[in-house]
């Protein structure tokens, strides 16, 4: 295998657009949103208007370093440039070890998803092939898992765009009700639109910035993209206004047609509103939708890692033998070792006690938020760096600058305290310094081996 150092640039903005589409809107929206309903009632659509805009802010901080020096690794290797190489380092591998985890849960839910056609096959069976096929197609060239991606999103997206459009059917017309619009009124008058006050709504905020978790893939398509200074600011502009209509538009048509207190109690929302048009194939066509979910966001994880692990040997921080690329501009020894770890991280997810397991993977929670915290300091010590003059003539500036910036981290310190209020997440916050504290201790030996 012919190896060079060099990543190919393959990803067009089409791609771009749906691989952070794809990373955004999948379990958290088709279960995860449940459980922010029940916290917040109607009012949770505003939480996801407030959650939308901070999740623009820090693309938009990302976006403006990407563009300006477009990075594999992105935010790993800002957050070395321009905080030093410690906070590169840990905010690198809280990435890697984040997306782990995420990947390991989105692998065991294909099992289950697959387990609902074919109840008699043993998970472990699905959990092996979906493992191998998306291993392949990341092996493939850049442009291929790119597309693969698109179709994946693609899917997705058109069956919550049908179910928002049926569901205004439903609620002017009363198609699928026996001609009875259902209209609006069911998020005024269960407990009024705040059912549990201005404080239930901010509660739900941390449930529902998890949901937009994943938008930052945006930033390590940069060293694939074919024209990153076009088809970055592109995509950034225009998937947090389709984040916001899917999101919102989706609940605001859940919780017309239902009682917001009834969603979430018999079976997934989304099967209710379809059975409720008379489609009889609804959990079939929705299993589908979520299995293409869990692939789409399986192949954005293993991308994602290969990307950030290739760059962070690039700087010292990992193991040399990642940063070997085959003659496609494949980061191959990442995507193997990436595999390699879903199926033994699945095989511990079948021996280990669940208790466990909710532990680790509330890690995946703090990490998002230190990940999300890191770019916007990023952004504002890269500012610092180059000064007023330069910053005047950035090419995809951020709106408001540094101060919009700080208002994104003091509202992220906000969701760490939501974090630790709550006694069920509360333990991601000591398993999340925990973490840190471990790299810590690692720093020196990786410190002396660079050097």
């Amino acid at each position: 295998m012919q190896e060079t150092n060099k990543l190919k640039r393959g990803l067009s903005t089409r791609h771009i657009r749906f691989m952070a589409l794809g990373s955004a809107i999948g379990t958290g929206l088709f279960y995860g949103s449940a459980d922010a309903i029940k916290m917040a009632g109607p009012s949770v659509l505003l939480a996801y208007i407030i959650g939308g805009a901070v999740a623009y802010i820090i693309m938009r901080a990302l976006g403006e370093m990407s563009v300006n020096n477009p990075q594999a690794s992105s935010f790993s290797r800002y957050a070395q440039d321009y905080l030093g190489p410690l906070a590169g380092y840990i905010t690198g591998w809280t990435y890697c070890f984040e997306i782990l985890i995420v990947a390991i849960a989105d692998v065991t839910a294909f099992g289950i998803y697959m387990g609902v056609w074919f109840p008699d096959v043993p998970h472990w069976i699905w959990v092996l092939s979906v493992v191998l096929i998306i291993g392949a197609i990341n092996l493939m060239s850049v442009k291929v898992f790119g597309e693969v991606e698109f179709w994946f999103s693609f899917f997705k997206v058109a069956t919550i765009i049908i179910m928002i459009l049926a569901g205004f059917g439903m609620i002017f017309w009363g198609i699928g009700n026996g001609g009875q619009p259902t209209g609006i009124h069911n998020l005024w008058t269960n407990g009024g639109f705040f059912a549990h006050g201005i404080v239930g709504m901010l509660l739900s905020l941390q449930m529902v910035m998890f949901a937009y978790g994943g938008i930052e893939i945006i930033g390590i398509t940069a060293g694939e993209a074919e024209d990153p200074k076009t088809s970055i600011p592109r995509a950034i502009n225009s998937v947090p206004m389709r984040i916001l209509v899917f999101y919102v538009g989706t609940l605001f048509v859940i919780m017309s047609i239902y009682p917001w207190n009834q969603v979430g109690t018999s079976g997934s929302p989304f099967v209710l509103t379809f059975q409720h048009l008379g489609i009889a194939a609804a959990a079939s066509i929705l299993n589908f939708v979520v299995l293409t979910a869990s692939l789409s966001a399986i192949n954005s994880d293993v991308f994602g890692v290969g990307r950030m692990l290739h760059g962070m040997a690039q700087q010292g921080h990992a193991p040399k033998v990642f940063q070997k690329v085959s003659n496609r501009g494949i980061p191959w020894v990442t995507v193997l070792v990436m595999m390699l770890a879903m199926l033994i991280a699945v095989y511990l997810n079948y021996l280990m006690p669940e208790k466990v397991f909710l532990v680790i993977a509330s890690l995946a929670t703090f990490a998002t938020v230190w990940v999300w915290i890191m770019i916007l300091l990023s952004q504002i010590a890269f500012r610092r760096k180059i000064g007023q003059e330069q910053a005047g003539k950035l090419d995809f500036a951020m709106p408001g600058g540094s101060t919009t910036a700080w208002f994104g981290v003091l509202f992220l310190a906000f969701i760490i305290g939501l974090i630790g209020y709550f006694p069920d997440t509360r333990v991601s916050l000591y398993v999340g310094f925990a973490w840190i504290a471990l790299l810590l201790l690692a720093w020196p030996l990786v410190k002396k081996r660079k050097g």
